[in-house]
Formats: structure tokens, C-alpha cells, sequence
């Protein structure tokens, strides 16, 4: 019997309490073994090409992904018959360290990137010769593989359109070569960088799901890989991400809070893709410190880790925003206000497949805008509920927009992870929530949701059932080859009430190909006006796809944004 009633001991406030000692003969819990299993197992994904590459003209490289094979079936057989926590904890150590290998042998033998890595490179070496960064059209960095983003206006942009960290980063590593390796190599150091952190900062049960994440099933490795400046904006975010409702605990930020924020703002100077997040964060950490702290100590812990970001984030883009502040603000927003032409896998796919195309794309841009604001008025409205979801919700505005490729979802999919494991909706279930008395009850939340998404939703429905701007027919084929064309000539009518001035392409799947030259033909067409059109391909040629494979012809217009589409039958013929 006690003598006396023992009190509960509270962690010091800013602390972390320890996790408890785990016994050494205490055996793991079944989830444990599969969760490190199915780690393992991801890291088969892609590694036979990488190999099949290697075993040609890289013996090294080949026996280093040989030795992961032995080590993938070597840890497979431990993660189901070890019997200590602590040893199938070393388990998942092994994994990640096979993962990593297995990361770096496919960067050895794929590092050429994309056209963001060569976009990025190249401003890093502008960047060091003291050369404008932003703004500068560099053409003769594209084709020969390069992809090309072509805009409604009829032309490609060549210009950098990312804030300035990833160049900053990649300046010091020029030496390493020519074209887009010391981008590459950036991207793929902050990504092995960030499996790491989050590996570490998770309780270690759920580490492997750290490693199957960020580095198996092969997506963000083979981004890295491309040098996308979206990678290391990932790697800053992670320990933005791990605990973030604990941010401001107790009204203070403290070491790891100040670390927060400044990751967060230089997060949000190496991609655009973090300014989406971060408004959903900053309401979280309010919500949930205004149900501990009150409304105005809450607003101050909210306006320092903002400011301390903000300062970061301005420290990054000083010398730009000095040296050339006009072209370095149309810059870092071009990919808002570059025009690009639709493309992605969401609803846009409804205009550029499924229909003959639309009058109304802008309509699309719209969308996305109103469903990012109404999703973070629910989230405001609902955070006890929709706060583990804080770093999902936000790429949902990218579904409807007119780029919705999935990159900008499966980039960010590791903070899902961190976000499901280290913020739980416990950690909510004190915040604070606005409640007017319009939405008190459950029909009136119902309506408030229903009221908070239907802007948006009609935005959609608006673009996705507009109609063709223009009537295209085709009128006669030159061909240089039997298989290859040379020109064609169609028949174009604008049905819309103003004048427009079309671009025109034929594709043959998914994206879009080169513009077409127009060689006869108005540059402008006027409404309700004909006019018939001779085309000319790029390269002087367009050859054509095997039989039944699907050819649209395609015309875009940039005031108003449009699109129109027509199947075109170009046969081979002898």
C-alpha cells in the first residue's frame, strides 16, 4: 500500500518527453514487421532497369545494386524472424541505408535532368557571371529532348521561373559539369537529406514508412534525379511538417520553432509550391494556440514564426529583388501568369480529351483559386476535424487548375506521412473554432460547406461545358513521304463574338507537340469570320502514328483563353 498519492509529472514546457526505454527482449508489434517489410519490398520498384543499364558499361555501379539485392532479401527474411523491437529497429536502419544506395547507383547512371534542372543550372551560372537571372529567354537550351513548355500565345517560355534558393545552391557546385548535373545533383542530396530527418524524427516504429515514402516505389528518387526545385522545397518542409501543432507551445517558440520557420520561409524562396501550404499551417498552429493561450498570445506566436520566415525568406531574394525587382516579381509568379497550355491528369482532361475543347478556360484558373480559398475557410471553420489534413488539402485546388499534372500531389505525398504520424486529431482536439450561429448545427455546417465549394465547383461545371471558339475542318494533305506530312491546309470559322488570333498543333496522346507554323493565313481571325489556314510542321515534317492511334487537331487562343479541338483521319497511304 502507498503511502502516498503519486502525481503525474509534467514535461518541462518546450520539451519533448523521452520515449521510454524499450525492454530488449520485448517483441515487435506485428504492424512493425509488415510496415518494414513492405519498405523493403518497394525498393524492388525500377531497380532491375537501373541494373540492366548499368551491367552494360558501369561494372560498379552494377555490383553496388547487386549487393542491395542481397540486402533486400537479407532483410526481408530478418524483418519476419528477428524477436527484439530493438533489433528490427536496426532492421529499418538497413533498409534506409539500402534505399540510399540504391538512390545514389540510380543517380550515377541518370542525372541528364529535365528541363527544370537545365533551366536551374543555367541560372546558377548566370547567377556567378553576374548576369540578370530573371526574365532571360535562353532558347538554346531546349530540344534535343528537352521539353518545351508552349504557352496560348504561340511560343515556348525559356525563362527561369522559381525563386532563387536552387540556383543559390547550385552556384557552388557548377564545377561539377556541364549541362544540368549540378542541379541534379542538389536535388537528389536534399532529398536523401529530408528521407533522412523525417527517418529520425519518427517514432521509431514508423521510420520505415519514412523510407518506403521518400525513397521506394521510385517517384521522388526519379525527381530528384530531374533536378526539380520542388525536392528540396519538400526537404525544407519536413521539419516544418513533424509536429507542427506543438509549434508556439506554451506561447514561446523556442529553438525548434525559430528551426520551423525559417525552413518554412526558405521553403517557400526554392518553389512556389509551399505557398500553398503555408496559410493551412499558419491557421492550424493559431487554431490550436488560441485554445491554449487565448486570442491575442496566440496571434503573437502566429506573427513571429511568420516574420522570422518572412525575414528568411526576404534575406534569400534580397539581391534579386535589388539587382532586378521588375523581372525578378514576374518571375517567381510566372508560373500564375505564364499562360501555359492545359495540361495534367485533373477535370482540365474533360476540355483536352473528352470534348472538342472550350471557350471558357480561364475559367479553370478560377476554379482552382476559389477552391483553395473555400477549402482553407473550412479548414478555419472545422480544424478540429480537418487538422490532420493540413497538408493534403492544399494540391486539391490543383485538380481543377489548368496544370494539374500529379507531380504537384505525389511531390509532397512524405509530409502526408508526417502529417498522419507526429499530428493527430488529438492534437485538435482543443483548438479553437469560429462559430457563428449561421453554422450551428448539422444542416447548417452542411450548407456551409456545400456554400464554401460551390463557387468552385461552378467554375468547373462553367469551363468544362464551354464550347469550341472555332471550327476547324481539314481540306487537303501534302505529304512528303507516305508516312510523313508535309502541309496541311483547313478550313477555320470563329463562332466566337470577338476576334482571335489561333495557334495551331497536331497531337497524338497526352501534352501537347510543337506549334505549327501558319505559311497562309490571317494572324488574327475576326468574328463569326472563315478563313482557311496552310500549315507547315515543325521541322518540316509530322510523321504519322501507327493505325488507330488518335489525331487531334488543336488551336489556342490566348484573349480569351481557348481551346478547340478536332479529330483529324491522316492515314498512311502508299
Amino acid at each position: 500500500m502507498q503511502s502516498a498519492t503519486q502525481q503525474p509529472v509534467t514535461p518541462a514546457r518546450g520539451t519533448r518527453s523521452p520515449a521510454p526505454a524499450v525492454p530488449e527482449t520485448q517483441s515487435p508489434a506485428p504492424w512493425h514487421r509488415v510496415l518494414t517489410l513492405l519498405a523493403d519490398i518497394s525498393l524492388f520498384i525500377g531497380t532491375r532497369a537501373i541494373w540492366t543499364q548499368a551491367a552494360s558499361h558501369r561494372l560498379v555501379v552494377a555490383a553496388a545494386i547487386s549487393a542491395c539485392y542481397a540486402s533486400i532479401l537479407v532483410c526481408g527474411v530478418l524483418a519476419l524472424v528477428v524477436r527484439r523491437t530493438r533489433s528490427l529497429a536496426r532492421l529499418d536502419l538497413c533498409v534506409l541505408v539500402t534505399a540510399v544506395t540504391l538512390t545514389l547507383c540510380a543517380w550515377a547512371m541518370n542525372h541528364g535532368g529535365s528541363d527544370e534542372a537545365i533551366l536551374t543550372t543555367q541560372a546558377a551560372r548566370e547567377l556567378v557571371a553576374g548576369h540578370p537571372v530573371y526574365g532571360q529567354p535562353w532558347p538554346w537550351l531546349f530540344g534535343h529532348g528537352v521539353a518545351l513548355t508552349p504557352t496560348v500565345t504561340g511560343g515556348y517560355d525559356f525563362t527561369y521561373g522559381y525563386p532563387p534558393l536552387t540556383p543559390l545552391l547550385t552556384a557552388p557546385l557548377l564545377w561539377l559539369g556541364h549541362g544540368a548535373l549540378p542541379a541534379t545533383v542538389v536535388s537528389t542530396a536534399a532529398l536523401l537529406a529530408g528521407t533522412v530527418a523525417l527517418w529520425r524524427a519518427l517514432p521509431t516504429p514508423w521510420r520505415s514508412a519514412a523510407t518506403m515514402a521518400c525513397l521506394g516505389f521510385g517517384f521522388l528518387p526519379s525527381y530528384g534525379r530531374l533536378g526539380y526545385p520542388a525536392i528540396v522545397a519538400l526537404a525544407l518542409l519536413v521539419p516544418v511538417v513533424v509536429r507542427w501543432p506543438r509549434t508556439g507551445r506554451g506561447g514561446r517558440l523556442g529553438a525548434g520553432g525559430l528551426a520551423r520557420a525559417a525552413c518554412l520561409g526558405a521553403a517557400c524562396a526554392a518553389q512556389q509550391l509551399p505557398w500553398f501550404v503555408a496559410p493551412f499551417l499558419l491557421a492550424g498552429i493559431y487554431a490550436v494556440r488560441r485554445g491554449e493561450l487565448g486570442g491575442r498570445a496566440a496571434a503573437l506566436v502566429v506573427g513571429r514564426f511568420a516574420g522570422i520566415a518572412g525575414i528568411v525568406w526576404l534575406l534569400l531574394n534580397t539581391y534579386f529583388a535589388v539587382s532586378e525587382p521588375d523581372t525578378w516579381i514576374r518571375g517567381i509568379a510566372l508560373p500564375l501568369t505564364q499562360g501555359a497550355v492545359i495540361h495534367g491528369q485533373g477535370v482540365v482532361g474533360i476540355s483536352l480529351y473528352f470534348t472538342g475543347g472550350s471557350d471558357r478556360l480561364d475559367w479553370y484558373s478560377h476554379a482552382s483559386m476559389l477552391l483553395a480559398a473555400g477549402l482553407l475557410a473550412l479548414f478555419v471553420l472545422f480544424v478540429r476535424r480537418l487538422g490532420p489534413a493540413a497538408t493534403v488539402l492544399p494540391w486539391c485546388a490543383f485538380f481543377v487548375a489548368t496544370r494539374s499534372q500529379d507531380g504537384y500531389y505525389l511531390m509532397m505525398t512524405p509530409l502526408w506521412l508526417a502529417a498522419a504520424i507526429t499530428a493527430p486529431a488529438s492534437e485538435f482536439a482543443s483548438a479553437w473554432q469560429p462559430r457563428p450561429p449561421v453554422v450551428c448545427g448539422r444542416p447548417a455546417r452542411i450548407a456551409a460547406v456545400a456554400l464554401l465549394l460551390t463557387p468552385a465547383m461552378a467554375s468547373v461545371a462553367w469551363a468544362a461545358t464551354g464550347s469550341p471558339a472555332l471550327d476547324m475542318r481539314l481540306r487537303s494533305v501534302r505529304r512528303a513521304t507516305p508516312t510523313a506530312v508535309s502541309r496541311l491546309e483547313i478550313e477555320v470559322t470563329n463562332t466566337d463574338a470577338a476576334a482571335l488570333a489561333p495557334h495551331f498543333t497536331l497531337t497524338t496522346g497526352q501534352g501537347m507537340n510543337e506549334y505549327w507554323t501558319v505559311v497562309r493565313g490571317p494572324a488574327t481571325l475576326p468574328a463569326h469570320a472563315t478563313a482557311r489556314y496552310e500549315l507547315r510542321p515543325p521541322a518540316g515534317g509530322f510523321r504519322l502514328p501507327r493505325p488507330g492511334v488518335r489525331i487531334r487537331l488543336r488551336a489556342f487562343t490566348a484573349v480569351p483563353q481557348t481551346l478547340s479541338s478536332a479529330d483529324v483521319r491522316l492515314s498512311r497511304s502508299g
